[in-house]
Parts: C-alpha cells; structure tokens; sequence
C-alpha cells in the first residue's frame, strides 16, 4: 500500500521534497532563537536558560529533552514546558483563521506547515478544524520537527548559544 500508518500517501510526501526538510530546519532553528531570545529579554541571560527556553519554542517535548540533557534548573525547563503549550494552544487557534490566506489547502501545503510549525497537537487539531484529510501529513513533519528538535537544540544550537553568551 501507498499509505503510512497515518493514512498519508508515499507519493504526496515525495512530492514536498528538499521545501520540506527546509521547512523543518527552519521552523527549529526560527522557533529556537525567537523562544531564547524572548527569554534572554525576561532575565535569563545565560546560555543553559536560553536554549532550553528556546527549545521550549520548538515545542513542549523539546524543551525538556534539551534542559535535561545541558543541566538546566528545573524552573527553566517548567518554563520551557509553559512556552511549548502556549505555543500549541496558539496554533490549534490560529490555523483554521490563517489556513485559507496561507494556502494550507494540500498535502504539501500542510507538510510544509507542519515543519514549520512544528506543534503536532497544535499541527493536527488546527488542521483537523481545517481540513481533517491533511492531519496525516501536517502531523507528520511537525513530528519530524520534534525529532530535529530533540537531535539539535541540546547539541549544536546550544553549543553556539553558549559560544556567543560565554
């Protein structure tokens, strides 16, 4: 069959292509430097509290993987945890008023948006108030965002805040 356990097609994901890992590395990387620079400007200058906030941005599992892995305070990964779900909340609001002006009306549209976004919970019930039929392929990359998430926020995107804050 064609078909993932999600119910996308092979053939649709194919279809997004190079615009799709792009869209994953840049809604990680955006999400990671807006979220640590938000919590830079509220007081939490150092580099351990920068990423794991800015982790937090990508989404509420990335946070906590992130502060875990570099030692943060249990606070700042709470923190992290808040932005992640008011990150989600945000989007399953926002995407059934934006989906239309956006183009969010394929399967690729909403693969592209998923990877963006990154928000699976967010991804998907926004999606689904939308047009349940691109669930399976929002859901899907913003998944993949968890797991770039979980690969790069502790790792390179940490070593390069903290070569900056140092």
């Amino acid at each position: 069959s064609d078909l993932t356990a999600l119910g996308a097609s092979f053939t649709e994901i194919k279809k997004t292509g190079f615009i799709g890992l792009l869209s994953l590395v840049l809604g990680t990387v955006i999400a990671f430097f807006i979220g640590g620079s938000i919590a830079y400007f509220m007081g939490y200058t150092d580099a351990k509290s920068f990423a794991t906030i800015g982790a937090g941005a990508c989404t509420f599992i990335v946070g906590p993987v992130t502060g875990s892995a570099i030692g943060a305070s249990s606070e700042v990964i709470a923190i992290s945890i808040a932005i992640g779900v008011i990150k989600s909340v945000l989007v399953t609001i926002a995407t059934p008023f934006l989906a239309k002006r956006l183009g969010i009306d394929n399967p690729q549209s909403a693969m592209i948006f998923g990877g963006v976004v990154g928000s699976t919970s967010g991804v998907s019930a926004g999606l689904a108030a939308t047009n349940i039929e691109l669930v399976p392929y929002g859901a899907l990359t913003a998944t993949f965002h968890t797991a770039m998430g979980c690969l790069i926020c502790p790792s390179i995107l940490y070593f390069i805040v903290q070569y900056f804050l140092a």
